[in-house]
């Protein structure tokens, strides 16, 4: 299993286009989107435009980088830390990161007020 890290100016995000190579061990069941024939093809061509359809609009200037599962080789996205969470405790972060932010099309949120936990 490889770890690619998120930063301000790097964008990761994980597809598997010959099969549904998915870490399901540490993820849980892939969703069904992760394994149809338009994610798996359109990620490597427009991963921006798959991106965008997931409600996740980067700035020109953050490069988007797609990494393709292998049988041999899973691929799992570390988020980018949200702008205020400095003072938040490990348990508190790890309970923001969602699947969506560890394959990479979404990026992890601080909880909006009235949201619950």
């Amino acid at each position: 299993m490889v770890v690619v890290e998120n930063t301000p100016k790097v964008h990761n995000m994980i597809v598997c286009t010959l099969c549904s190579c998915y870490p399901w061990p540490v993820l849980g069941l892939p969703p069904v989107w992760y394994k149809s024939a338009p994610y798996r093809s359109r990620s490597v061509i427009n991963p921006r435009g798959v991106l965008r359809e997931f409600g996740l609009e980067l700035p020109e200037d953050v490069e988007v980088r797609v990494w393709d599962s292998t049988a041999e080789v899973r691929y799992l996205v570390l988020p980018e830390r949200p702008p205020g969470t400095e003072n938040l405790s490990e348990e508190a972060l790890a309970a923001l990161v969602t699947r969506d932010a560890m394959i990479g099309i979404a990026k992890v949120a601080l909880p909006q007020a009235g949201d619950r936990a």
